[in-house]
């Protein structure tokens, strides 16, 4: 079982006097089991699957947050509680020892968003839907009463039992206050232009790096000498050391001792990445659905970029990091016209399922991807990474590097599937069977690839 003291909030009182209840999030791979007590626990899930256990007359339970359906036949360590199949039986067998009596447990499952489109013909990318299945047939083998179930389909909910009572709750990702949007002002060429100038600059280090490689043509020491001139950068760079997005939580102070403990390719990932988390906005509105959620996605996508790209022996991953972490771009500019119209285009795009770009054009008249090449122009980034920008939603119209597109919108993907709770969009699920195609990879290996990527990614939602 993880532990999750990381992952908690603490709810403002009532004014009736309410006291206060800690909500625990529960990373995906991991599980977590109480007494009665006045706290919550909630998974954010997408592709991911989420089942709470609760044995009322014992007053105890606990929820699991599933990646997969079961081992893929992977070079990972071994982590049972990430899978259906080795996981829920971890959780039960713990409920027990602590006094449950399965005969008891009542059950509620959520999650399992579809990745892809499916047919009749082809489940394999119904990943979610296998992972269901497996936690179903667990369940009905120690004869555990399922009383709620909402499964399937292409968007994200949360989960969440409430340890004071064991009441479970399924909720949509997202949903915004009841109120309807007749009109909101879209802007114009000006506007946007002026909002282009109001963004937070990127320091002329991080351009200057950021086109040296995608150049690939750069000398680590020239780099290590820019960021020990820069106090700014310095200070995040020892800040995300101790970040979990990157595994590892380090007691560093220095420069020096991050270049020495972290390596070259790492350290020049953490200069890109503090030197664009500034960029981003931090409030919770607009695109974001939670503070910072801009940047989250963005670092999240890059490593997974990087990982496909070592895992497929495709594109260069220091590169492909770099384009991941620059893809939505676009939305801080947009971000301030987002935040009234939140509600139609959460209607419009998680509700109707419309296309996320279309309906963006159609209402803002600009997409984000448009105004992301703006941006890159302003910088003079190079052409590879301006078309990722451009192209990340339809890599097929990619022409200078299709490659290092298509893996960036397949991290994009995944990110939007398994990492939920993070960023408002709808990623188009008929564009993954393109990118699969073109990148070579079959559908059944998919799973192997998501196994294969860092659990701190899966972690961060």
């Amino acid at each position: 079982m993880n532990r999750i003291n990381d992952h908690k909030k603490i709810d403002k009182p009532s004014l009736t006097g309410t006291p206060y209840k800690i909500t625990h999030a529960v990373p995906s791979g991991s599980f977590v089991v109480s007494n009665r007590k006045p706290e919550r626990l909630t998974a954010y899930l997408g592709s991911c699957v989420g089942v709470t256990l609760w044995d009322p007359v014992a007053q105890l339970g606990g929820l699991i947050h599933l990646l997969l359906p079961e081992p893929a036949g992977s070079n990972t360590s071994f982590q049972p509680e990430t899978y259906a199949a080795t996981g829920l039986p971890l959780m039960i067998k713990e409920l027990a020892q602590k006094g449950a009596s399965p005969d008891r447990l009542e059950a509620r499952m959520a999650g399992g968003a579809l990745v892809g489109p499916v047919s009749a013909d082809d489940l394999t990318l119904d990943i979610g839907g296998r992972t269901v299945e497996i936690a179903e047939q667990i369940l009905s083998r120690e004869k555990i009463k399922i009383i709620q179930v909402e499964t399937g389909g292409f968007f994200a909910c949360s989960l969440t039992l409430d340890l004071s009572n064991g009441q479970g709750r399924i909720e949509p990702i997202g949903l915004p206050p009841a109120q309807t949007v007749l009109a909101f002002a879209k802007p114009d060429r000006r506007q946007i232009e002026i909002a282009m100038d109001q963004v937070q600059p990127i320091p002329q280090m991080a351009l200057k790096i950021l086109r040296m490689v995608a150049d690939q043509n750069y000398r680590f020491q020239d780099i290590a000498k820019e960021v020990r001139q820069d106090q700014i950068i310095s200070a995040k760079i020892i800040s995300l050391c101790g970040s979990a997005f990157y595994g590892r939580k380090m007691n560093i102070d220095s420069i020096d001792r991050a270049l020495l403990l972290l390596g070259e390719k790492q350290f020049l990932q953490l200069v890109i990445s503090a030197s664009l988390e500034r960029f981003f906005p931090v409030q919770s509105h607009g695109y974001s659905l939670c503070k910072g959620g801009l940047f989250r996605h963005a670092l999240g996508t890059a490593l997974v970029a990087e990982r496909l790209a070592q895992l497929i022996k495709k594109g260069t991953p220091d590169l492909a990091y770099t384009a991941g972490l620059l893809h939505d771009i676009g939305k801080v500019v947009l971000d301030q016209y987002m935040a009234p119209a939140y509600p139609l285009f959460y209607r419009r795009t998680q509700l109707e399922g419309e296309d996320f770009i279309e309906v963006e054009k159609e209402e803002f008249g600009f997409t984000h991807a448009d105004i992301g090449v703006r941006l890159g122009e302003r910088w003079s980034l190079p052409s590879n990474l301006i078309e990722t920008i451009q192209w990340h939603h339809r890599p097929d119209q990619a022409q200078i590097h299709p490659e290092l597109v298509h893996i960036v919108n397949l991290a994009d993907t995944i990110m939007s599937r398994y990492v939920t709770g993070q960023e408002l969009e709808r990623i188009n699920p008929g564009i993954l069977k393109q990118s699969l195609k073109f990148l070579a990879i079959s559908d059944d290996y998919l799973p192997i690839l998501i196994d294969n990527l860092p659990r701190q990614i899966f972690a961060s939602n």
